[in-house]
């Protein structure tokens, strides 16, 4: 066989080819033909050998190159000391995402969890070449002192952070920015002449000019001051720009939305079916602004017909223009305590894509027919064009529907036949709800109350009533049929999906469960049927909120997906989001593909596992941001509180401590192991407690605890509590809600969000949610203490900025156990 044959026969045989055909104009080999090319030679090849052996032309070569280099960048290649390619596996390199930690040591995540599922450790001298977020290669060098993986930095593969917020100090006259991201424990050096006259404590943006290395420390330039620490909105402004949150559109966006007419126009109504004379109406919180979601329900036959019409946002945003870019960008809107940071130009969130009453607006309807059991028989999707009867909110619908008040009663009489009957098809959704199994966990929500400083006067509980519930159903339904019209019409889209627990956890919950005398049914793939009929049996348990609890972590995170495996949680066989496009990119996406079969086409996007992975990583990036947020905001309001004695519930252990949430103020802190008791203290963390090998007293997960607060520190928002005292759980004490380092507390408010992408509250705390079938799925929230002390491997207290620059790296924090003073 010829050389010129073989070569086109590796093209041809190209396993991704059609892929690439379908993606650029001139297809080039794949990376996977690539990646088979060179384990089937078995040697390291140069590029000219790679170009000889794939068929690479001279005018193809260009492109061909950043294509070897985006996959050196990914870790899939690496050149060797004389620059050929080869195979990270075959040299024993793994390719990975690096996590740093406040300590200074940090771990390698690999890239492929399937060859490599264990984290590599990194130490201090491996962490001063990396920074947090860095994508590296490393080679094992055998195991630690606590037999885990250790790697060795051969190289790094990517550089995560271009800019990085943080506050000025200046030390032997050199001034130094450190970083507000405490992953990040080098301090930056910033030349005199590049400082912009900053001043010490302020906050500033920093642009890195060089990166850490084994010689040299980063060094970067100031590009804004921000001002000073404590200002007014300061602790958003921090988190928009730690997280590198999209926060400023682009002005092609901006002047796209404002060249809309303020108003639909009758030529937009082409096309549309006339739902102008249907009484829709909104229902949303009472600080809301942009509201994407409108309901009606009527009797029909001997079941129900309720329509969900949604903004039509993909009628304006078009794929690949500049409003669709800026929206993927973003991925979400962000809503920060006081503020959001939509993800749309106010012009199309609050304008023309917000369902204001009494104006028109276009939309996409959700059509549904429901028997008198309370099950969807048909439905259909169309575009419309629809007039919004009232702006109702949660309060006055559930007033209205208890008749609570005379005065609005009589204000919204017309409207009391149509919220009666929203409220008829709700209650037999909510039987299917129930036969259905979906798993509920009990919980409160929160709500900051702000004085005129823009800081927290009061944290207080909020009660989800029934208006709350009547609209996550209705939206429920909608993404229920959404999911199902797609999987029809085998349209590719983004499911949200939340797979059941990984075997380890499930057996790590059975052996738990096992203690109270309880057991997990389902086999190995347990149901949420059976979750659910375990919290029936353990809701009326005085330990109910401990092993709640304990279920809930046994949960993974609910993501999105083209590959669609069902919803664990809400016990769907398939979901997705259909219902906020106005403030989730993958809503926007599922309405493009509902509107392309409607058509009798097809949506294609370039690549849905691409997408799926972003738009999750927008959501976790905003939860990040929110929880910083929050927790130094409860921070702020706990200064005047040190000394002051509370009454609180263990919602986490730790090798290093407990978490307390206390009952009055809804704030976590830490109980430092330190502070638990003169005694070597143990962490199990199979049976979450901390146990004294010497007194044998035991601080267990949902145990009752008084605490007095002893110090709070702004800097690394972090609160300290000493022990005053240890009560008995009683049913009240432990059935008391309380914010959660799972966040059980929010557990409802991320239910919603699994039907509405907003908080219920926007002012609600921003906690991520670990509650099966929410937004956040089964993830554990770092407490405001947490975040600034807890990791892959227990911390010691957190550094100030000044300590972090005097003070060498502290090695071997977290061991297991740990001496009480």
């Amino acid at each position: 066989m010829s050389t010129k044959k073989t070569k086109q026969n590796l093209r041809t045989n190209d396993p991704q080819a059609q892929r690439e055909a379908e993606l650029y104009q001139t297809p080039l080999p794949s990376r996977e033909l690539v990646l088979q090319l060179l384990s089937d030679q078995g040697v390291p090849l140069s590029a000219d050998q790679i170009y000889l052996l794939l068929d690479i032309s001279h005018d193809e070569r260009d492109n061909f190159n950043r294509r070897l280099g985006a996959m050196e960048r990914d870790g899939q290649l690496m050149r060797n000391r004389k620059g050929a390619f080869c195979l990270p596996d075959k040299i024993h390199l793994i390719a990975g995402t690096v996590f740093g930690h406040t300590d200074g040591f940090g771990f390698l995540v690999p890239d492929d969890k399937t060859k490599h599922p264990e984290d590599i450790f990194l130490g201090p001298k491996e962490m001063t070449m990396v920074m947090h977020g860095d994508r590296a290669m490393v080679r094992l060098a055998g195991m630690d002192r606590r037999g885990r993986p250790e790697g060795k930095l051969v190289e790094v593969l990517e550089r995560a952070n271009k800019t990085l917020v943080g506050r000025v100090i200046r030390a032997q006259g050199v001034t130094i920015v450190a970083a507000e991201d405490k992953r990040i424990s080098q301090d930056i050096l910033i030349p005199y002449h590049l400082d912009m006259d900053a001043q010490v404590g302020q906050v500033v943006t920093i642009e890195l000019t060089e990166y850490p290395s084994s010689h040299s420390r980063p060094m970067g330039k100031v590009v804004e001051i921000l001002g000073n620490y404590a200002d007014s909105g300061m602790e958003i402004e921090i988190a928009l720009r730690k997280h590198h949150l999209p926060h400023q559109f682009n002005p092609a966006a901006i002047k796209q939305a404002e060249d809309f007419p303020r108003t639909v126009q009758p030529k937009d109504y082409k096309g549309r079916k006339d739902l102008r004379d249907l009484a829709l109406i909104t229902i949303d919180g009472e600080t809301a602004r942009d509201f994407d979601d409108a309901v009606f329900a009527e009797p029909q036959g001997k079941g129900w017909r309720l329509v969900v019409a949604i903004a039509d946002v993909s009628f304006y945003v078009q794929p690949g223009d500049a409003l669709d870019k800026e929206a993927f960008d973003r991925g979400n809107s962000v809503y920060f305590p006081r503020r959001v940071i939509p993800m749309l130009p106010e012009a199309l969130s609050n304008g023309l894509c917000s369902l204001n009453p009494e104006v028109e607006r276009l939309c996409m309807v959700c059509d549904m027919q429901i028997d008198g059991q309370g099950v969807v028989k048909q439905y259909q999707f169309y575009p419309s064009v629809m007039l919004s009867k009232a702006r109702m909110t949660y309060t006055k619908v559930s007033a209205l529907l208890h008749e609570e008040d005379p005065a609005l009663t009589a204000e919204y009489q017309w409207l009391l036949p149509h919220l009666n009957n929203l409220n008829g098809v709700f209650k037999l959704m909510l039987t299917q709800r129930e036969k259905r199994g979906a798993v509920e966990f009990e919980s409160t929500e929160t709500m900051m109350v702000f004085n005129d400083n823009g800081k927290i006067d009061k944290i207080v509980p909020v009660v989800r009533n029934d208006a709350h519930k009547l609209i996550e159903e209705c939206m429920l339904a909608a993404n229920v049929c959404a999911a199902d019209f797609l999987l029809k019409n085998e349209q590719t889209c983004l499911y949200r999906i939340h797979e059941g627990p990984t075997p380890e956890k499930l057996e790590a919950l059975r052996l738990f469960m096992g203690e109270f005398g309880f057991g997990v049914g389902g086999g190995e793939k347990p149901q949420a049927k059976d979750y659910a009929k375990l919290m029936q049996r353990i809701k009326s348990r005085p330990d109910a909120q401990l092993l709640q609890t304990v279920m809930l972590r046994s949960m993974q995170q609910a993501v999105y997906s083209p590959d669609n495996v069902g919803h664990f949680g809400l016990a769907y066989d398939a979901y997705t989001h259909f219902t906020s496009p106005i403030r989730r990119y993958p809503d926007l996406l599922v309405h493009r593909a509902i509107k392309a079969v409607v058509e009798g086409k097809r949506y294609q996007a370039k690549d849905w596992h691409q997408l799926g992975t972003h738009c999750s990583m927008t959501e976790r990036r905003a939860d990040d941001a929110t929880r910083d947020v929050t927790n130094w905001l409860k921070c702020f309001y706990m200064q005047d509180k040190v000394g002051e004695v509370f009454a609180g519930t263990v919602a986490g252990v730790t090798s290093f401590g407990l978490f307390v949430a206390l009952d009055e103020v809804y704030v976590e802190g830490l109980l430092h192991v330190t502070d638990l008791g003169n005694d070597y203290f143990i962490h199990d963390k199979a049976r979450h407690e901390m146990v004294g090998e010497r007194t044998g007293v035991r601080y267990r997960l949902g145990d009752r605890l008084t605490v007095k607060v002893v110090r709070v520190d702004l800097e690394t928002a972090r609160i300290d509590f000493t022990l005053a005292g240890k009560t008995d759980a009683s049913v009240e004490d432990t059935e008391t809600d309380t914010v959660s380092e799972a966040g059980t507390s929010n557990l409802r408010r991320s239910q919603v969000s699994e039907a509405r992408a907003r908080p219920a509250s926007p002012y609600s705390a921003g906690s991520k949610s670990g509650k099966a079938g929410s937004s956040k799925g089964a993830s554990q929230t770092r407490s405001a203490t947490a975040s600034a002390a807890s990791g892959k491997e227990g911390a010691g207290k957190p550094r100030t900025a000044k300590e972090k620059n005097r003070r060498s790296v502290q090695k071997n924090k977290g061991k297991p156990k740990a001496k009480a003073r």
